[in-house]
């Protein structure tokens, strides 16, 4: 049967994608009973996954090809996560740390510059679980985790192609390893204006608190009752070869594997592997301790298994109608990537982007000959240069402003959840971005992608 004409899917194929956004903010609010189990929120994929799975086979050319690429896609985005949360979910940093604004500001420091190295989900599942025992005796901490976010989880990740999977996919597309790191500005921008910003909050917070418990809450949480040490620490010899992998595999992979595809099971079997490896040498009962479950994990996946599968016709969309758009300058290229991708996974939506970014170059300058299957003339045209780091900070920076914006998010909320922390819903969260993070985004429009 013939593809929709000229390969653009009709405009119901988004609505699916669109329920089910509405039914992750809203359910947890009106029926957290049924919200709750992660059976539920993979029915729930199903249910609005197989209706654009049904058109994809049904009336698009090559519909089963697309299907079995979203799919290895998720193979991949899942493995990856997994293996990052087994294996610092084996590594536990014993001891009591002090939850004050101080102690807290430096931790969120400090993982926002681990995540450009080890990436976002690997600095997250790494500290997430220290910064919560640090505050364990708070009465207010939510905002702790929300900010961790923030940092941790996204902008933090932005100055090497380890740091983020859109910048990643960029690595493995020819943008030089070493190019992000031209970036650093607004990442430090970013991030110390958010580290700012917490740290007034924690210290208002925590002075409240001060003076609605009796006795001396500043005491109460320095309390030290045992000093710091790590246990599981062999971990980290796989946290490092992990990295190495991811690295070896952008830099020398596609020299070894003609086919992309042969690639990307290489690396979900590399990571399936180091997973196996860190389960079989670390003991029980760390992880114990570390309350380590399953269920952040498979939350993830049974949420973002129907994110993969309805955004496919909403990417579709944006390729086909983006020319559309009118986007020309960095500062357009910032928002309109960073919107999307904070509703979409933002790796696909980098690679939407950055085509349409090398299209509005050869459009200027017909000689360029950039294609977006090798962005390094991309990145290193005059014009290019600038569009592609306003995509790479709008996926980046952006994908913190909703839970569903990079995968680490969801899994921060769910272990935060299983600690008894009680987070922001959905549109709750979206409120706290939208007051911190809208206005240091004009602010960087203005100062850094305007002109």
């Amino acid at each position: 049967m013939p593809g929709p004409v000229d390969g653009v899917p009709p405009v119901w194929t988004v609505f699916p994608f669109v329920a089910f956004l509405v039914a992750v903010a809203a359910l947890p609010l009106v029926a957290p009973k049924f919200w709750h189990p992660n059976r539920n929120k993979l029915l729930l994929s199903l249910a609005v996954g197989l209706p654009v799975a049904a058109y994809l086979l049904a009336a698009t050319d090559h519909g089963a090809g697309r299907l079995a690429h979203v799919a290895l896609e998720f193979t991949a985005f899942i493995s990856l996560l997994g293996a990052l949360y087994v294996i610092s979910g084996g590594i536990r940093f014993k001891g009591s740390l002090a939850g004050t604004p101080l102690t807290n500001t430096v931790i969120l420091g400090i993982g926002g510059l681990m995540a450009s190295f080890i990436g976002t989900t690997g600095a997250s599942m790494l500290l997430i679980r220290p910064l919560l025992r640090a505050n364990e005796s708070r009465l207010r901490k939510a905002h702790v985790v929300v900010f961790f976010i923030f940092i941790v989880s996204n902008t933090g990740g932005l100055l090497t192609p380890l740091g983020d999977p859109p910048l990643y996919l960029g690595f493995l597309r020819g943008v030089p390893f070493l190019w992000t790191l031209k970036l650093l500005v607004p990442w430090l921008i970013v991030n110390g204006a958010l580290l700012a910003i917490f740290n007034i909050v924690d210290q208002r917070i925590f002075a409240r608190e001060e003076l609605e418990r009796p006795g001396a809450q500043l005491e109460d949480v320095q309390k030290i009752r045992e000093p710091l040490s790590i246990e599981g620490g062999f971990n980290f010899i796989w946290l490092g070869m992990l990295v190495a992998f991811i690295y070896a595999a952008g830099a020398w992979g596609g020299r070894l594997f003609e086919n992309h595809d042969t690639l990307v099971f290489v690396l979900i079997g590399g990571f399936c592997a180091l997973a196996s490896f860190s389960w079989a040498t670390t003991r029980s009962d760390v992880r114990l301790a570390n309350r380590f479950t399953w269920s952040p994990i498979l939350e993830v996946a049974a949420i973002f298994a129907g994110i993969f599968v309805t955004m496919d016709p909403a990417l579709k969309l944006v390729e086909a109608k983006g020319a559309s758009l009118g986007l020309q300058h960095p500062g357009q290229f910032f928002w309109a990537t960073g919107l999307l991708s904070s509703v979409l996974d933002n790796a696909p939506t980098y690679l939407t982007f950055t085509a349409l970014g090398t299209a509005v170059v050869n459009a200027a300058d017909p000689g360029a000959g950039i294609t977006a299957d090798h962005l390094a003339p991309f990145a290193a045209h005059p014009a290019g240069a600038p569009l592609l780091a306003a995509i790479s900070c709008g996926a980046v920076f952006m994908g913190a402003m909703t839970y569903i914006g990079n995968g680490p998010n969801f899994m921060v909320k769910a272990i935060a959840d299983e600690n008894q922390v009680k987070m922001p819903s959905f549109l709750a969260y979206m409120g706290w971005s939208v007051a911190v993070l809208v206005p240091l985004f004009a602010v960087l429009t203005l100062v850094w992608f305007t002109g």
